[in-house]
């Protein structure tokens, strides 16, 4: 099996934490209680950032590439608050379906850059717990 397909310890521990934050990220959007209003608007920007550092370390599982992955998450993920700037015809349609609304978002709002950086931070300790736990099976 090559390496890149290779389910190790670590990548098994990737999937369960996105088996965790994915249905909490999309859950956040649909929560009634307390704090509401703070888990519809921001929570969620936290598990985004957060499921994509996972994701893209079950692509690239290397603890030197840990700080290159939050950084580039973060940085792709403001670039996208600051796509939500540009309305554009093209861009509606997609915004309009429930993944576009989860993967572009629909408006800017300059509160979500903290809760990305939060969400990249907790990433990237997350990231080096995973990779300290396959020092600890070997």
């Amino acid at each position: 099996m090559t390496k890149l397909l290779k389910i190790t310890p670590q990548r098994w521990l990737i999937i369960l934490s996105l088996l965790i934050i994915t249905p909490l990220g999309i859950l956040s959007k649909y929560y009634s209680g307390l704090g509401e209003k703070w888990v519809h608007d921001y929570s969620g920007a936290i598990l985004y950032d957060f499921f994509w550092c996972l994701l893209i370390f079950f692509i690239i599982p290397n603890r030197q590439a840990i700080t290159r992955i939050t950084l580039g998450v973060f940085s792709a993920t403001c670039a996208l608050e600051f796509l939500q700037l540009w309305q554009t015809p093209l861009l509606a349609p997609i915004r309009a379906s429930l993944i576009g609304k989860f993967i572009l978002g629909t408006t800017f709002v300059w509160w979500d850059f903290l809760y990305y950086a939060i969400g990249s931070v907790l990433g990237w300790l997350w990231l080096r717990q995973i990779s300290q736990f396959r020092k600890l099976i070997r």
